[in-house]
């Protein structure tokens, strides 16, 4: 499956930024690491398009975040559906 999404609109959509402005200002300072095929990567650019089974590591209220992008979100809908978009992870084990 070859589905893809930008890192900025999949935050966007998942509700962990309130804009893909603010999206995109926490991966270029650098916040955001992606594992994809087991290889990790820091984030510079916010253009870098993810696919469901990648693995996004973030800080997030003081708190390292992990989580497993699971779908590619059509829209940014209510928390409900966003919450479908990921599961969350052991950010301890994956660091």
């Amino acid at each position: 499956m070859s589905e893809r999404q930008r890192i900025d609109v999949w935050l966007f959509r998942a509700r962990f930024a309130k804009t893909r402005a603010a999206a995109a200002r926490l991966i270029t300072e650098g916040g955001v690491r992606l594992v994809h095929d087991g290889v990790p990567r820091r984030l510079e650019k916010p253009s870098v398009e993810v696919a469901a089974g990648d693995v996004l590591l973030f800080p997030q209220r003081g708190e390292v975040v992990a989580i497993r992008v699971e779908a590619l979100g059509p829209r940014r809908g209510p928390p409900v559906e966003a919450r479908a978009l990921y599961s969350e992870l052991d950010a301890e084990t994956l660091a």
